[in-house]
């Protein structure tokens, strides 16, 4: 399949928008003390689907960063009081990565203000002419 000019324009609008959604997410996130990469951890433990912790192998998958990489970032997050280590209860080797009451707090200011990039991003992507034919 050859691209057309309007695939290609979608394209760029598309990662347009995707880009203005990330700086307006980093320059949030700094205003509140924050790096991205600590509010998208947050933000993955919060939203870890049927519980309320993750491994540092799940949260590596969700950041798409290396095991060692993550480890370090929740090495930070744990120094500034937002999350925890918790040995498992199930398996004793495994150890689960939890929000604390102040990472919480701080997730959900700063997901709040997400909000309003999210719904006119919403709103515009589900304009027609945003779905590739079948």
């Amino acid at each position: 399949m050859r691209l057309k000019k309007e695939d290609y324009e979608r394209l760029s609008h598309f990662r347009y928008r995707l880009r203005r959604f990330l700086r307006i997410s980093e320059d949030l996130c700094q205003a509140h003390g924050l790096t991205p990469l600590q509010y998208q951890l947050l933000l993955h433990l919060q939203g870890f689907p049927g519980r309320d912790w993750a491994t540092v192998g799940e949260l590596a998958e969700r950041l798409q960063a290396k095991h060692h990489g993550v480890v370090a970032l929740v090495d930070r997050c744990e120094k500034a009081g937002l999350v925890e280590r918790r040995p498992s209860h199930d398996d004793r080797r495994q150890v689960e990565i939890h929000l604390l009451a102040k990472g919480e707090e701080l997730l959900g200011r700063v997901a709040e203000l997400h909000q309003p990039e999210l719904q006119r991003l919403q709103e515009e992507f589900s304009l027609p002419g945003w779905l590739l034919p079948s």
